[in-house]
This record gives structure tokens, sequence and C-alpha cells, in this order.
């Protein structure tokens, strides 16, 4: 599955350009032109790192961040015209991974957002979930040292889960990422996949240490419980 990027930038032309070669590095992208568009979208589809710019339309990207930050802990790179040492503290301190400043160059640009997605996104060769250990580049899963059969698909929520863990993953983006149905039919495939693999993972499936439901949103990884 593609990292997911989306910029939040009103500049079309700016953000035609930096969709075109965020998707010739290999990254899944979309664009919000708003922060309210953007708060839709990442609530539809969790990104792995944002583009984020200060000034927009309908409010403040400051504030955005913070949100961003409070609600999710997603990377971050501020992308503005404010280039005062006093803006660049503030976004920081927001909990920006990093400030760049317009005009800037976009290939330094696309290493700091390779260099933020190294920092943030975890190692997936093993991932311990209390006596669980899943192995993704064996495909091998084991409790307390006895083999225990994931199914393909289990691996892959599992990826997913990881990939965003402490954030909430909503079951319409789960059908889309690791189903691949283009659009979310109403079903419960997902409630029942959860509830399988809580069976051979938690100690206590009715009540998981690890992958939470969010009532009325998804399901949510904790990998220390």
């Amino acid at each position: 599955m593609k990292t997911f990027i989306l910029i939040v930038e009103d500049d079309a032309a700016l953000a035609r350009v930096l969709c075109d070669n965020l998707t010739y590095e290999g990254f899944s992208v979309d664009v919000a032109t708003s922060a309210r568009e953007a708060t839709s979208k990442s609530r539809d589809r969790s990104p792995d790192l944002v583009i984020l710019d200060v000034m927009l339309p309908d409010g403040n990207g400051f504030a955005l961040c913070a949100q961003f930050r409070q609600r999710t802990g997603l990377p971050i790179i501020i992308l503005t015209a404010l280039s005062h040492k006093s803006d660049k503290l503030k976004g920081l301190e927001l909990g920006a991974d990093d400030y760049v400043t317009k005009p800037f160059d976009l290939e330094e640009l696309l290493a700091r957002v390779h260099a933020v997605l190294r920092r943030t996104q975890p190692d997936l060769g093993l991932l311990t979930l209390g006596q669980v250990t899943i192995d993704f580049s064996e495909l091998r899963a084991t409790s307390g040292g006895q083999a225990i059969h994931l199914t393909h698909r289990e691996f892959e929520i599992l990826r997913y889960l990881i990939q965003r863990k402490g954030r909430i993953v909503s079951r319409a983006e789960l059908l889309s990422r690791v189903w691949d149905y283009t659009d979310a039919p109403i079903t419960r495939s997902v409630d029942h996949a959860i509830a399988r693999l809580r069976k051979k993972i938690e100690r206590n499936p009715h009540e998981p240490s690890f992958i939470h439901s969010v009532h009325g949103h998804g399901y949510c990884l904790t990998p220390d419980g």
C-alpha cells in the first residue's frame, strides 16, 4: 500500500506541482483547499503525512496543525510564506515535524518529506503485542513461542493499523485500503475480521488491549497496550 500524503493548499497551481511531483515519487496524494475540506478528508482516509499551508481561506493552518496533532498525532510539514522566526517556533511548538518557507526548493522539500517519514513511520519488520510476535517480512506469527495462523488479510489489517498506530482508522478506510473496495458497501466485513483477529492476538478478546473500537468511527491500534 502506498504512503498517503494530504496536501492542504489553496493555491491551485502550487498544489498541482506538489501533487504531480509527489505522485511521481510513488506516493498516493490528495489535495484539500480549505481547513474544512482537510478535516473531512483526513477523517475519510488517515494520511501518513500532511503538507500544510498556514493561510487558508476558512481558517488558520496553525489551529489545524494543533487539531491534527491532538486528534491523531500524524506527521506534519508546514509549508508557508510566513518566514518570521516567531512563526516557525509557533508551528514547531504546535507539533509540526518540519517548517518550510515559500519560495522553496522542490528537491529539498521532497527530501524533507522522505526524512520525516523515515523518522515517524514504524519499522515493519517485527511487531510485538504482548506475548504475540508478528513477523511481516516472513508473514509469520507466534504467541508465547507457538505458531498462530493469520490470514493474508489479517496481516494486512495489522500492517495498516500499525502504520497509523494510535490513530483512528475508519471502517470505510479499511474497506478501501485493505479490501480494495472503490466504494464502501454496507457490510460488517471489517467488524467480523477484527473480531476474528482479536481472538488470535488478544488475551481477552472482549476487553482488548491492542485493537480498540472507537464508537462511531472505527479502530485504533496501541501496541503498548
